[in-house]
């Protein structure tokens, strides 16, 4: 049935299992059919039995087989009626927020993901996620319970010596909750200062998921307009007498879409005015890591009087780890810990002790000054390419994962990402990131996605396509 090799450094389970699935995709095995015994098949291989049991549950566990008892194992019809390397056909999207929450979440065969929010895999930081595994399994482990409610003490006391450090905001473990992502960071926020009919301010443009979430509490959203240097002040300043909104939810460094930063004295202005026309401020500062310049955030100038501050670290380690954390004034703490309990009771220990791993790695440093300089590159490359096409840039900060860029000649880009979806190219609609969702020329591109030559090479074709203005 298989050639294993007993001389391979590769273990003989995994040949078994590799070997097995490799015949199931190439449809020797065919659905249903059966495999030989467990017994027979060391014999036949001359394995173990217990080489076979294990290789045999992996293929269970996987998918790939079923397990039928006083009968044995056989193909599993649903696992073998689509190989792993084909792709689904793609249908005409139909553009919302849901739309671009099932792409990018749910699917993650697109040979090109330009417009996505994660960074390729190499570059991830996973040697020290290799590294950080390994120790974890020499660690004693509590399996048995729930956990701290607030997350691992280690990790929060850790997080709050880098902020000291880093951002200059003084706290202690008690103001750190860990949460599952930064997402749930941003829910808990939402849940405890939002009620129906209540104004809340976002940034405009935006994060799409964020005024989904605020929208399903009943809040009435209002946009606060971005420029590449920033807010819009005079504006914000004439929505805060209009509104008298209850929270202002805002990313003031490397933003998504725009990737702009706030000033500090803008910082400054914005706590003045929340402090005069008492609303809070939730600082979602998910891009912290990407920002070589380590400027300092409302929260350190603040310090979580009125700032609820958000981060993570999967932007830079890995998205699935869903380790974030929130920091703010003791007595928010506690509703925001009583919400986390009531909605998903403690986070995972383990996730927070690996984190904790690979944070107290001495590499991580070194690993952080290597992202930085590729995604300066990327930048520089990307936004070439763009200048080249015609394009036009809203800022070019270097630093960060996106530009936000529209073309001349393509006064609405759904027109675009619809024909980019059909060839398997995933762009960031524009207009999911506004608050009034309109029709609006501008894409944000993930710039360490964007270096496939493929990519401008289809843009530079449809271009000249549909939007012959452009040369």
């Amino acid at each position: 049935m298989l050639q294993l090799q007993h001389d391979a450094p590769t273990p003989l389970v995994t040949q078994i299992t590799e070997g097995i699935r490799a015949l199931i995709e190439a449809q020797t095995l065919k659905p249903g059919a059966k495999l030989p015994s467990i017994r027979a098949f060391a014999v036949a291989h001359a394995v173990s039995v217990f080489t076979v049991v294990e290789a045999y549950d992996r293929l269970v566990a996987q998918g790939w087989l079923t397990s039928r008892a006083n009968a044995g194992f056989f193909v599993n019809r649903s696992s073998a009626e689509v190989g792993e390397g084909e792709l689904p056909e793609r249908v005409k999207p139909v553009f919302d927020a849901a739309w671009y929450l099932r792409q990018i979440f749910e699917n993650r065969d697109w040979p090109m993901t330009p417009g996505c929010g994660w960074l390729p895999d190499d570059w991830m930081f996973g040697e020290g996620v290799r590294r950080g595994l390994r120790k974890l399994a020499t660690q004693n482990l509590t399996l048995s319970g729930y956990g701290d409610p607030m997350g691992l003490l280690g990790l929060r006391q850790f997080i709050v010596h880098s902020l000291v450090q880093e951002r200059r905001i003084q706290a202690n473990a008690a103001q750190v909750l860990l949460t599952h992502g930064a997402s749930q960071g941003l829910d808990l926020a939402a849940r405890t200062l939002v009620q129906p009919g209540d104004v809340v301010l976002v940034d405009d443009p935006g994060y799409p998921n964020l005024m989904s979430l605020l929208r399903s509490l009943g809040a009435r959203l209002v946009g606060v307009p971005r420029t590449p240097t920033g807010y819009d002040l005079p504006a914000l300043e004439q929505l805060l007498k209009q509104w008298r909104p209850k929270a202002f939810f805002t990313q003031p460094r490397l933003q998504s879409p725009t990737c702009s930063s706030v000033s500090l004295s803008q910082m400054h202005q914005v706590l003045q005015w929340a402090s005069q026309h008492d609303f809070m401020v939730v600082e979602n500062d998910i891009y912290a890591e990407m920002d070589s310049s380590q400027q300092l955030c409302l929260a350190s100038l603040d310090q979580l009087q009125r700032v609820i501050y958000l981060g993570n670290y999967s932007k830079s380690i890995s998205p699935n780890l869903r380790v974030g954390y929130v920091l703010a004034h003791p007595q928010v703490v506690q509703q925001l810990v009583q919400l986390k309990m009531l909605s998903g009771l403690t986070s995972s220990e383990v996730s927070e002790q690996l984190m904790l791993n690979i944070l107290t790695d001495g590499r991580w440093r070194k690993h952080l000054k290597s992202l930085h300089e590729r995604l300066a590159q990327a930048h520089d490359h990307v936004a070439e390419q763009l200048h080249a096409l015609g394009f036009e840039l809203f800022c070019e900060p270097r630093e960060g994962m996106y530009l936000w860029a529209h073309h001349p000649a393509v006064p609405d880009s759904t027109v675009m990402v619809d024909a980019a979806a059909q060839s398997n190219i995933l762009l960031g609609l524009g207009r999911l990131f506004f608050v009034e969702q309109q029709p609006t020329g501008w894409l944000r591109f993930n710039v360490a996605c964007s270096l496939d030559p493929q990519l401008w090479q289809w843009l530079r074709q449809w271009l000249a396509q549909h939007a012959p203005a452009a040369g």
